[in-house]
């Protein structure tokens, strides 16, 4: 598994401080794939409500997790990761 590092970029932009914070795209690969989340879980030996958490993004995996879900989905990990712009400062 190729390990990549996420780097958190901030950009001062108007004042603000604009953070690039990582996402992750399973639920779209699931999708283009024809995957359901209940398979994914049963891959990953891990319950439905986690792999809920990872697709919904309200919780983000390892990077070991992210290697493993693109080992079984057969993508790249890269192609599992977007960056998303967050304000964190007026």
């Amino acid at each position: 598994f190729f390990v990549y590092q996420i780097i958190f970029v901030i950009f001062v932009i108007d004042k603000g401080i604009i953070m690039k914070t990582p996402n992750n795209r399973i639920k779209e690969v699931l999708n283009e794939k024809g995957i359901k989340q209940t398979w994914l879980a049963e891959q990953l030996g891990k319950s439905f409500a986690m792999v809920n958490a990872y697709v919904g993004n309200h919780r983000q995996p390892s990077l070991d997790m992210i290697a493993q879900i693109a080992d079984i989905l057969q993508v790249e990990p890269i192609d599992l990761i977007v960056f998303v712009d967050k304000k964190v400062k007026n």
